[in-house]
């Protein structure tokens, strides 16, 4: 039980540290509708889950033996956050200056579009795996059963899905969609700059290695 709830801490802890997925969470729930939110919520949490299997299975000592598919997934995970920053740097160019017109908020029937949003959104930073592979390698010793081991998996899934249905829900809330209505290109410039941060931050970093 205390294996559990030391892994429940470390991954509350990195979770509540903002990243592209807790930025793509807040600004669709605040932007659009928490419907689309949470769809983006589900597509965030089926990479976590393919992240988490994917270390337990060994996948982080691959990346390290191969320093070249490593660098190759991570430049393109950089490459797709830097084209989601520059998508919602226009979409906030593109929205009138605040007293031009009355802006609306965007509600779309687009919870599937969303959803693949999340999913890649997470998928786009291959340094997940490395970090589930860090905290099982340090926690999880060769005494841990299979069956523990998988409902490790299960807590960190599960952990994710909650935490960002939190902040879909706050973020959704109607204070905070009228507060976006008086600076929604702020936030949307806002947004868009720190996903293209992001985005640059691995593609260097592998330049860097």
């Amino acid at each position: 039980m205390s294996l559990f709830i030391t892994i429940a801490i470390v991954q509350i802890i990195a979770l509540m540290s903002p990243g592209p997925d807790f930025f793509f969470v807040s600004q669709t729930a605040v932007s659009r509708s928490r419907h689309e939110a949470m769809a983006g919520v589900v597509g965030i949490t089926l990479g976590v889950a393919m992240w988490s299997a994917l270390a337990l299975l060994g996948l982080q000592l691959l990346l390290h033996r191969l320093i070249w598919l490593e660098r190759l997934i991570t430049i393109g995970g950089g490459l797709y956050l830097c084209w989601m920053g520059v998508k919602m740097l226009r979409g906030a160019l593109a929205k009138p200056a605040p007293g031009a017109a009355e802006p609306t908020v965007q509600v779309y029937a687009g919870a599937l579009r969303s959803l693949r949003n999340g999913l890649f959104t997470n998928l786009a930073n291959p340094k997940v795996v490395i970090y589930f592979g860090s905290i099982f390698s340090a926690f999880v010793g060769e005494g841990v059963s299979s069956s523990a081991r998988w409902g490790l998996w299960a807590l960190v899934v599960v952990e994710t899905f909650l935490w960002f249905s939190f902040v879909a829900g706050c973020f959704a809330l109607p204070v905070m969609r009228r507060g976006y209505l008086r600076i929604s290109r702020w936030i949307d410039g806002c947004a868009g700059a720190v996903f293209m941060l992001f985005g640059l931050h691995l593609i260097f970093s592998q330049r860097s290695t």
